[in-house]
């Protein structure tokens, strides 16, 4: 890229990158604090809670149904909608249960001496405060909508910082190092541009791979990509919940790439004239089934809700090659559908393969310590862009370079941004909305 470059046409991306980041950066950050807080969760847990996790191994453990019976001794009232067995020996089981009020409690047992170690409100619990900011901001689905807002107008803001830090001569300094020894201005400069460079395809990669969780773009992805053959199911329900629906803000108890395949429903339910048992079976029953069908550490069980239901069998793991979700009939125990990792399209294969790397799950610890670079990095462009900027404005005023010519009248600047709005829905209703204010009142004004 030469000098040659337009002076308007540098003048209106630099611009735009500055309003963008004058309205993601706040979001970027607080996103790179909790992301970083929750990265290490496997870490902080067992240092945290160590009196509901940490347990002593003895000979013998008592079944599912034996915990089963514990909890409603204490919670009379309660409903089992999770259950994830002990993965380590020295480690309590994991009860998700519904109280009577609505209320959700993770309740941790001692496996080998039935004992109820305590109770956790996950949602304000360190890690589970800095799910709910990264993934809502606390706010439901407006925070959700925000946050979508914040990462698609952040996907411009790097496309348009590496056309801004487009070296215009060779050298090292200034472009791939920063220099360090020149006057503070510059040293800012520099700390923004190569930091940003460098942090580009990092910070891109987690953009675009957390848009899949979000509400508008990531739903509307999902319908497209999320789709399995019939073939992979025994009986294949007219209409039905989608298996999302086990899924929250604070627990994925299903992967993302089954989220739209339907529940189905238990054969009993369907078809009362068959002469099925009329008695579900038990947690320890359906443990015993998941032992005979190879499903290894990481199990968690989501029983039926109501009479129709069906139990939905998952494994946790960090490696997405080894996802595998069951449904099995909860009379009889038979699967419904087996869904596998070989099963899912070439989409949301990539997806969740950029979901454990963006959670820093898929190769170990250096994979989150990677994860943890781009946070520092993005908390360090952040906070020197702001800095540079206040360095740089006119004092007392809110200022942005000025442009030669409309943006409406710059036919390369508009048709990218067109490109970007078509492909990310939250970009296109906010310029939507930016230019009928210009028009209806800045301008006026």
């Amino acid at each position: 890229m030469s000098k040659t470059k337009p002076s308007h046409f540098y003048a209106v991306v630099w611009r735009w990158h500055f309003y963008a980041g004058l309205l993601v950066i706040p979001v970027l950050m607080l996103l790179a604090v909790t992301g970083a807080i929750y990265l290490f969760k496997p870490q902080l847990d067992p240092l945290l809670y160590p009196q509901l996790l940490l347990v002593s191994p003895a000979k013998q453990a008592v079944t599912a149904d034996a915990m089963v019976v514990t909890l409603k001794h204490n919670y009379p009232a309660m409903q089992v909608t999770k259950y994830t067995p002990a993965e380590q020996i020295d480690r309590s089981a994991q009860f998700k249960i519904q109280l009577a009020d609505g209320a959700e409690r993770l309740v941790f047992i001692d496996p080998y001496r039935n004992q109820i170690l305590g109770e956790q409100d996950f949602a304000w619990t360190l890690q589970g405060i800095a799910l709910r900011l990264h993934g809502e901001l606390l706010l439901g689905p407006w925070g959700d909508a925000l946050i979508e807002l914040a990462a698609s107008w952040s996907i411009l803001l790097v496309l348009s910082g590496l056309y801004l830090w487009w070296p215009s001569k060779s050298g090292v300094w200034g472009t791939l190092l920063p220099r360090l020894g020149a006057g503070k201005r510059v040293v800012w400069r520099d700390l923004h541009a190569v930091g940003g460079f460098w942090c580009s395809g990092i910070l891109l990669f987690l953009l675009v791979t957390g848009l899949p969780w979000t509400g508008i773009w990531g739903e509307k992805f999902a319908e497209v990509w999320q789709r399995y053959p019939s073939a992979l199911w025994a009986q294949l329900p007219e209409s039905t919940p989608l298996t999302r629906s086990l899924n929250s803000t604070l627990d994925k108890a299903v992967p993302w790439a089954v989220e739209a395949t339907p529940l189905p429903h238990s054969e009993h339910a369907v078809h009362q004239s068959q002469p099925l048992a009329a008695t579900a079976l038990s947690l320890t029953q359906i443990q015993g089934l998941a032992r005979k069908l190879n499903m290894q550490p990481g199990l968690s069980i989501s029983p039926p809700k109501d009479a129709k239901g069906v139990y939905t069998l998952s494994l946790a793991v960090d490696d997405p090659v080894q996802q595998r979700t069951l449904h099995l009939d909860q009379y009889s125990g038979k699967v419904l559908a087996d869904i596998r990792f070989a099963e899912y399209g070439w989409v949301p294969k990539a997806v969740e393969y950029g979901i454990a790397i963006h959670e820093g799950k898929y190769f170990g610890l250096p994979n989150q310590l990677l994860m943890l670079l781009a946070c520092v990095l993005l908390i360090l462009i952040s906070i020197s862009g702001v800095v540079m900027w206040l360095k740089r404005r006119p004092v007392g005023q809110l200022a942005a370079p000025k442009t030669l010519q409309s943006l409406l009248h710059w036919k390369t600047g508009s048709l990218i941004l067109l490109v970007l709005a078509l492909l990310l829905p939250m970009v296109f209703i906010s310029v939507l909305l930016v230019f009928t204010l210009d028009f209806l009142l800045l301008r006026r004004a």
